[in-house]
């Protein structure tokens, strides 16, 4: 018979005080409790999954060793949190993740005490760290700061600008580097888990204490020597060279997987007067759970999906998403084209550059978490003759604007920027939203920027970028599937700066920018019903600005709404600027623009997220009855 409890210890656990009360033989069963109800959420919303199965023991360990929230742990990018959620009062609400008004993918400030920090983009945990435990120095107060941080984080360059500065925490600072690009193998066994104990364990510490202090006192040359040969022992025998380097007492490689390992060598890193300290811990991403850990990507992000099998819920087959377009028509441009290459900053299947690595393998340049490498990257090979697009979501390639500022624009380079993720992004939030792209692009000089209003505009505007030599250009479009329109086998070459009128009307002109055009196309229907014939145009390029097609609208029809995907400070704001700057704004005329409103919008369905922002039909309707009520209202003022 099991000598399990009728009740799970998961049932008990309601904050992390509770989960350390129990015994450290009972953690194994919370782990294999935490992990079954992690699998049980996700499969219900949808989300990242093998990140967080990878880590559920150095979770329950961290929370059942340290003082969170007075310890503060801070975890990079936040994809692995959902077990964090569960064990830190927000078991209740798992099954919201990702959902309006539910619990943020990520961690969030305002959602919990024990979200010491704000994370979603990559490779910020350990500045993050850095900031609290110095500040608790500076303070006086006790508590550590942990950052766990993935090895794939570790490819951008700010974790290392971070390292180099740790030395000020001391050992208020302990970073845990997840590795899970790594079987776990012999190196991370039995042996290495010992050698892992004794280095962080007191009697060695204060062993090498004294051995550092009498070494100080020798003569320079051999203080030097001793220095180097400590470092250089344990660095052979565990792999920490590069971190001692950068100032870090290091510590490992174990197996986290292992709570037996795992819970040692955390209590005694805890303890320890040395600092900064890193632990290197090898976990498997998705363990636990087998479709996960047979998946290539390791279930990183799913749909929902049935526990038993594994099968995610794909929903019904539809119009292609937007990267594969992006992605078929830069394969068919580089075919006859050898100088063109892609670039992607560890997105290849997001952006559609997989598939232009299958075609091109060797023109495909993964460059990782390192959007400011990328874009500089891309801006060398533009200036020795090739076309480079650099494909980057719109929210990621905010990391890299000096880049495009400096080592793009000014130079005026012919870099060829292909904006994914631009817009509402749904289930992800704030974070990931491409919200600012045509706000910090536009007002850049010699940058064309343009936004597809479906899938043929999309195939289109990637030959266009392709035999643009002059300059840079950026093509910005949405997450997901298109519309549904043919894509056409021979695309035309656009005329840089020249938008189409897809409607023809005298009284209202809505002038749209990207995939709000059948939004637009709705609402003129639904104005053409009460007698006000509409104009539609799709204006292509937000800069340079179809200016002759801008002023005919203005100067043509009594309102004329703006519409985009993007912040103020874009497509609306420059269009305002042009009918400032050649006075085409007079008593007559009412221009409004719709754009995102000034917040930042939580999580929710793409459809409820535009509704919220008044961008669908009944927004873009209720804006120009407004604008025309205002109108006949200052015309009968006017009469009195």
């Amino acid at each position: 018979m099991s000598d399990r409890p009728s009740t799970p210890l998961l049932d008990t656990i309601h904050m992390p005080a509770d989960l350390r009360r129990l015994r450290p033989e009972q953690l194994r069963q919370v782990a294999d409790e935490l992990r079954a109800e992690m699998i049980s959420a996700v499969s219900v919303t949808g989300g990242h999954l093998g990140a967080g199965l990878g880590v559920v023991e150095l979770t329950t360990a961290v929370h059942y060793v340290f003082d969170t929230p007075n310890d503060v742990l801070i975890w990079d990018v936040g994809h692995q949190a959902y077990p964090h959620k569960i064990l830190t009062g927000r078991r209740d609400r798992i099954r919201t993740l990702r959902q309006g008004g539910g619990l943020s993918g990520f961690t969030k400030r305002s959602e919990s005490d024990y979200d010491s920090f704000g994370a979603a983009h990559s490779s910020t945990s350990i500045s993050a760290a850095l900031g609290f435990a110095v500040a608790n120095k500076l303070s006086g107060k006790p508590g550590k700061a942990i950052a766990i941080i993935g090895d794939g984080a570790m490819s951008a360059g700010m974790a290392y600008e971070a390292m180099n500065n740790a030395e000020a925490a001391g050992n208020r600072l302990i970073v845990i580097l997840n590795d899970n690009d790594m079987s776990i193998a012999p190196p991370v066994g039995g042996l290495s888990a010992y050698l892992a104990w004794l280095v962080s364990s007191k009697p060695f510490l204060s062993i090498r204490d004294i051995a550092k202090r009498i070494a100080r006192r020798l003569p320079r040359p051999l203080h030097d020597a001793a220095r180097k040969s400590d470092e250089f022992a344990r660095g052979m025998a565990m792999g920490g060279t590069l971190f001692e380097q950068l100032g870090f007492y290091y510590v490992g490689p174990i197996d986290g997987h292992n709570l037996d390992h795992l819970i040692p060598v955390l209590e005694n890193v805890r303890d320890a007067s040395e600092g900064p300290i890193l632990i290197h811990v090898v976990t498997q991403k998705g363990k636990g759970y087998a479709p996960a850990e047979a998946s290539a990507d390791k279930y990183h992000g799913v749909q929902k999906f049935d526990v038993v099998s594994g099968k995610q819920d794909k929903g019904p087959a539809g119009p292609p998403a937007y990267q594969n377009v992006f992605a078929d028509q830069l394969i068919r441009e580089a075919q006859t084209d050898e100088r063109i290459c892609a670039i992607t900053a560890a997105m290849p299947s997001g952006t559609g550059i997989d598939r232009f690595a299958r075609a091109f393998p060797e023109r495909t340049f993964d460059v990782g978490i390192a959007e400011q490498h990328a874009v500089t990257f891309a801006a060398g090979l533009a200036a020795q003759g090739m076309k480079p697009f650099c494909a980057i979501y719109s929210t990621f390639l905010q990391r890299a604007y000096d880049q495009v500022v400096h080592d793009v624009a000014i130079q005026n380079l012919p870099v060829r920027f292909a904006m994914d993720r631009a817009g509402l992004v749904g289930a992800d939030g704030a974070t990931h939203a491409g919200s600012f792209d045509l706000a910090y692009l536009c007002t850049l000089p010699n940058m064309v920027v343009m936004a597809a209003a479906d899938e043929a505009e999309l195939t289109h505007m990637v030959h266009t970028m392709a035999a643009y030599d002059r300059g840079p250009i950026a093509v910005r479009y949405p997450r997901g599937s298109g519309t549904g329109v043919a894509i056409p086998e021979a695309p035309q070459l656009l005329e840089i700066g020249k938008g189409r009128m897809v409607r023809e009307g005298k009284t209202v002109a809505i002038l749209s920018l990207g995939t709000r055009l059948e939004e637009a196309l709705k609402a003129a229907d639904r104005l053409e019903a009460q007698g006000l014939t509409t104009s539609v145009a799709d204006l292509r390029f937000a800069k340079p600005l179809d200016e002759a097609l801008i002023r005919k609208l203005l100067t043509s029809h009594e309102v004329a709404i703006t519409v985009e995907e993007g912040a103020i400070g874009g497509f609306g704001a420059h269009v305002l600027t042009l009918a400032s700057d050649e006075g085409l704004i007079d008593a007559g005329l009412k221009l409004r623009t719709l754009r995102l409103p000034d917040i930042f919008q939580d999580q929710d369905k793409p459809e409820r997220q535009y509704a919220q922002a008044g961008l669908d039909a009944d927004g873009i309707l209720a804006a120009v009855l407004t604008a025309l009520r205002h109108n006949h209202v200052a015309a009968l003022r006017d009469v009195v």
